[in-house]
């Protein structure tokens, strides 16, 4: 598929027609983390040349947190960027209603002190987890899921939390399954009481789209074609395992306490009832490695 999609390019170069630049935010030293999103970005548009054309993928000339790039989107710096999605945020920009992660982003283990693993040992209610703080980035949307559950917060900058949990300040610190084994590696040294909790899961509804600018409505279809095609012949259920396939089976997911928690950003119309979009601990299982 590749090599055709290239060959098209060329033809389309020498005969003179038109190339669309499809310019995507420029990671930096995060950019690992967004590998899986790259590869579906790219895929999607190679799936849809026969009806739209070639395409010219090229990141931004620098580096940009989610944030900034969302902000450059609006304004037409960028043609596509990925984020997780809320009411107002779809007012602003386009999304493709096709959840690039499966719902991964919505299931949370929490980070706390290992010596204090045997107080959450018998947690199995919402109403229990407010006797407890969580600690939360000062900008995140989680916060307000948290506060609507009635749980109590510790606000704070990321790079600031995991002291403060090691120090006490706060109880839990819930982090995305595709974070919390990275950032127990990256942190346990400085702070050696930090462990990874052993039996809760929460989880809120929380999808992560392609966004465009309202002004590109045709990319906008052309990626929601394009993962569509992917999604219906397993392509996309290829990349999700291969990029999540081991922190899922590091996880037990499926063998964790679901406390199910609600979602008050969450815009009207997110695709919710088609159950082959999300991720099921209890039905889906990755591949044998």
């Amino acid at each position: 598929m590749r090599r055709w999609v290239l060959l098209l390019v060329w033809c389309a170069s020498a005969w003179g027609a038109d190339v669309a630049t499809v310019v995507y935010p420029a990671e930096g030293d995060t950019a690992f983390r967004y590998r899986d999103l790259r590869e579906l970005l790219q895929a999607a548009l190679d799936e849809t040349v026969d009806r739209y054309g070639p395409y010219r993928l090229v990141a931004s000339k620098l580096p940009m947190e989610e944030g900034r790039s969302l902000i450059e989107l609006s304004q037409g710096g960028l043609d596509v960027a990925w984020s997780s999605t809320s009411a107002e945020r779809e007012m602003r920009l386009l999304a493709v209603h096709v959840d690039l992660r499966k719902g991964l982003l919505g299931y949370r283990i929490a980070l706390i002190d290992g010596h204090r693993q045997a107080e959450f040992d018998h947690v199995d209610t919402r109403e229990q987890l407010k006797r407890f703080v969580v600690g939360q980035g000062r900008d995140w949307g989680d916060g307000q899921i948290y506060r609507a559950a009635g749980i109590p917060l510790v606000l704070a900058k990321y790079q600031s939390l995991f002291g403060m949990l090691s120090s006490g300040r706060f109880d839990l610190y819930p982090r995305s399954v595709l974070e919390v084994f990275d950032e127990y590696l990256r942190f346990h040294d400085q702070y050696p009481n930090l462990e990874v909790e052993q039996h809760l899961l929460f989880y809120y509804p929380w999808p992560y789209y392609f966004f465009c600018n309202r002004n590109q409505p045709q990319l906008a279809e052309r990626l929601s074609l394009g993962l569509q095609r992917m999604r219906a012949d397993g392509r996309f259920d290829a990349i999700f395992w291969k990029y999540h396939g081991d922190v899922l089976r590091q996880a037990r997911m499926s063998e964790r306490r679901l406390i199910p928690l609600a979602n008050p950003l969450l815009p009207d119309g997110a695709p919710l009832s088609d159950k082959t979009m999300w991720y099921d601990p209890l039905r889906d299982h990755p591949p044998r490695p």
